[in-house]
């Protein structure tokens, strides 16, 4: 990949910063906002969800969008809609708009992020897909670490409409870096495709599979990160912090390794996509069955590991196995695996902890990670 290459990439970098940083930094003090306003834990579980409700519902959606209209105008329309929604909630100046906002700012990300997936796709040789979304990956992780951190930060000093400024700011400036430095791919010629057509694509293994694992991947990530500060509740808010900053780190430090590796050929898809379930898996377990804070350092290692690693492998994966007319289509639409599997991970773990033990409900997931992997294991004449 030469330089060139490398700098178009960074603004789709950029923007999968934004998407993760948007959705943590404002999730993360959700509770207090609406312990202010006297809502309820029901607000905040309709406040947390909507976000990812808009992505679910829209991904597809933009992603197909993309495809006809060309992936650079749907990027730009998406960061500055998300501009838009942050600029409105802090023109409104009332809390209450928080809802408004995050629908809004859900639906852009819905737009924007499938369109990155899909240029960081074209913009790469099929040779470098794998360094490539690493990096993407990477900086997601980057996102979704610092969210927390620096939006309490900013709601510390500045309140709500600070973080949203910010936010509204970014979004603006990584459209702008992306009207420089993104070129203006035009839509490839696509044949008609059926409805039948569409579910055969869809329902084949070579995008079930790397969807599954992407969702597998990503429920471990959310099960950890909500889930390991529950099981180091002795340890205090600390330590539990700490143990979350290293899951996230070590994801991060993976995403481009695993990436590279994938590219020169020391590891493959398939068995890529399957040790990182089985490392997260074994994370998870260990949470639930080694000593608190032993269990917790070794979780967090292994979810990061595994997650960094399956992530990118299976997104350079759905690229090298989709047609370049449909790229946006088949990551939209592999990015509803992520977001069902950010929901349903913790899903998962609340359920079976409720009706059992918090144990149980992890080492349930994990159980669920191992069958992933084995179906993500199985061998196709056309896999790597």
């Amino acid at each position: 990949m030469t330089e060139g290459s490398r700098i178009r990439l960074l603004p789709l970098y950029a923007a999968g910063f934004v998407t993760a940083f948007g959705a943590h930094s404002i999730a993360a003090g959700l509770g207090g906002l609406v312990a202010r306003e006297h809502g309820s834990l029901l607000a905040v579980g309709v406040l947390l969800a909507v976000y990812d409700g808009a992505e679910v519902l829209l991904k597809p959606v933009f992603g197909a969008l993309a495809d006809r209209v060309g992936a650079r105008p749907v990027l730009l329309g998406g960061l500055l809609a998300f501009c838009g929604a942050s600029a409105a909630f802090v023109a409104a100046g009332d809390p209450a708009a928080v809802g408004a906002a995050r629908l809004g700012q859900g639906a852009a990300a819905a737009a924007f992020s499938p369109a990155a997936s899909a240029l960081v796709a074209r913009l790469s040789p099929g040779s470098r897909h794998g360094r490539a979304f690493g990096g993407y990956g990477a900086w997601k992780g980057l996102g979704y670490a610092l969210g927390p951190v620096l939006g309490g930060a900013l709601i510390t000093v500045g309140g709500y409409s600070a973080l949203f400024a910010v936010l509204a700011a970014l979004a603006l400036a990584v459209a702008g870096w992306a009207v420089l430095v993104v070129p203006a791919l035009a839509p490839l010629p696509r044949s008609r495709e059926t409805v039948l057509g569409l579910l055969r694509r869809l329902t084949d293994g070579g995008f079930l599979r790397p969807t599954a694992t992407l969702a597998g991947a990503t429920a471990a990530l959310a099960a950890g990160v909500g889930f390991l500060p529950v099981v180091g509740l002795g340890l205090g808010p600390l330590v539990t912090g700490a143990i979350v900053s290293l899951l996230a780190a070590v994801g991060a430090l993976v995403q481009p390794w695993a990436g590279r590796a994938r590219d020169r050929g020391r590891v493959t898809d398939r068995a890529g996509m399957t040790a990182g379930l089985v490392l997260a898996a074994a994370g998870i377990a260990a949470a639930a069955l080694l000593p608190a804070a032993v269990g917790l350092v070794i979780a967090a290692v292994a979810v990061g590991a595994g997650t960094g690693l399956a992530t990118p492998i299976a997104f350079a994966h759905l690229a090298a196995a989709t047609p370049a007319e449909r790229l946006g289509r088949t990551m939209g639409a592999a990015e509803v695996g992520r977001e069902l599997g950010d929901a349903g991970g913790p899903l998962v773990v609340g359920s079976l902890a409720a009706a059992t033990s918090l144990g149980a409900g992890l080492v349930g997931l994990a159980g669920l990670l191992l069958v992933t992997a084995a179906a993500a294991n199985v061998r196709r004449r056309t896999s790597r």
